[in-house]
Order: C-alpha cells, then sequence, then structure tokens
C-alpha cells in the first residue's frame, strides 16, 4: 500500500508524448511545482492538459507552453500568460475554453461516472457551438461532457503514506475532482505522515485514487500578481 516514490522525475517517468495531463491549481495557488519541473525537464511532448489556465508567461504551466511541449490547453481563464496568447492567435496551440463552473462539473463527472449534463451557462456563445442543446422548463440547456485524464498532478499539504489527501485552504482548487478523474494520479505532498496520523473526518481525497506520492521541495509559492501599499 505504500506509495512514496523518491523523486518527482520517477514519479512522472513513464508519462509518455500525446498523454491527457490534468494539473492541479488555481492561477499560480496549489500548482504541482516540482512535478511540473520535472516534466519540463522530463521534455514530454504533445501533451493535452486540463486545468483552470496555463500558469503565467514564465511561472507554473506556463514553462511548458514556453518549451512548446503542450498541444491543447483546456481552460477556464488563460489571460496571465503572453505566450498562450502568441501561441493561440499563430494556431500553434489548440484551445478549448470552458466556463469555469463547468470545467468544474465536467471534472467531477468524469470521476464520478457521469455520462454529461445539461447547463445554460454558455448557451448561445461559441462554448456552445457544436454541442447539443434541449429545451427544459422553457429555457435552454447546453449539453456538456465528462473530462477525464491518463494522468494527474497536484499539490496537498499533507498526505500519508497510503496516499489519503488533506489540502489547505484555496490551494485545494480542482485537485480532489482531478484525483477521481485520471486513471493515475501523481501527488506532491508538503508534510507526509504515516498512516493513521491524519484525522479521517479530515481527508478530502482517500487513497484508493492516489497512485503515487513524493516530497515536495524548496516550493516557491508564487503569487501572480504582489500588490502592495505604496510608500506614504
Amino acid at each position: 500500500m505504500k506509495k512514496l516514490v523518491s523523486s518527482a522525475a520517477e514519479a512522472v517517468a513513464d508519462i509518455p508524448d500525446g498523454a491527457t495531463l490534468m494539473s492541479g491549481g488555481f492561477g499560480l495557488c496549489g500548482n504541482p511545482e516540482n512535478l511540473i519541473t520535472a516534466l519540463h525537464q522530463k521534455g514530454v511532448k504533445g501533451l493535452t492538459i486540463i486545468s483552470n489556465n496555463c500558469g503565467t508567461t514564465d511561472l507554473g504551466l506556463g514553462i511548458l507552453l514556453a518549451n512548446k511541449q503542450v498541444k491543447k490547453m483546456v481552460s477556464s481563464y488563460v489571460g496571465e500568460n503572453k505566450e498562450f496568447e502568441r501561441q493561440f492567435l499563430s494556431k500553434e496551440l489548440e484551445v478549448e475554453l470552458c466556463p469555469q463552473g463547468t470545467l468544474a462539473e465536467r471534472i467531477r463527472a468524469g470521476g464520478a461516472g457521469i455520462g454529461g449534463f445539461y447547463v445554460r451557462t454558455g448557451v448561445g456563445t461559441e462554448v456552445a457551438k457544436g454541442k447539443e442543446t434541449k429545451l427544459i422548463d422553457g429555457h435552454e440547456y447546453v449539453l456538456e461532457k465528462p473530462l477525464k485524464a491518463d494522468f494527474a498532478i497536484v499539490r496537498a499539504w499533507k498526505a500519508d503514506t497510503w496516499g489519503n489527501l488533506i489540502f489547505r485552504k484555496t490551494a485545494r482548487n480542482f485537485s480532489p475532482m482531478m484525483c477521481m478523474a485520471a486513471k493515475v494520479t501523481i501527488v506532491e505532498a508538503e508534510h507526509i505522515v504515516p498512516v493513521g496520523e491524519l484525522d479521517p473526518d479530515q481527508i478530502q481525497v482517500p487513497s484508493i485514487y492516489v497512485k503515487r506520492v513524493i516530497q515536495a521541495k524548496d516550493l516557491k509559492k508564487w503569487i501572480e500578481r504582489r500588490t502592495v501599499r505604496k510608500a506614504a
């Protein structure tokens, strides 16, 4: 049952070119920094990445994009990355934009075995193009399909050696749903404890959804835009 892996490089060693990857994080909050760096160093290409955004121009998932390792992004918000804009406008990058709540529900549906769901968000916009619609109680809804992945990479606050996870505050973001929606979930944890030390009522992802755990090291915990008051 022990799932500890010695390094980030070992943890991502079997992620192949062309894989579909979910990556936890909201902006730069909760990014699996060690695992992203390992993927960058590995040089895996042709990735389809499902994540709320693609980091910034030079941080987070942005380093994979800049290194031309990403073929397609399924995202909600992409406004902090100039390289993303350049690749998108030059048609080097395929992009599927998805409203944030819909993105979260599509990931949840993928993990829960739900075949699809109807939602009003996006009706009459580019988001609904090519999708089935249905009239329900006098309102038009669009059918959204679940999202699944070959691998998920997430960062937890605490993990035990079996892979039970606890996240800290907003760093939880999309990560629990992604753990459920991927075939293989790889976790970097800030603190790793023996089995039995975590309060069962506090566990947010049970170990059944986790394949590998590594010790997170040298986390920067970037902030997208640091704003401070000007000196008087």
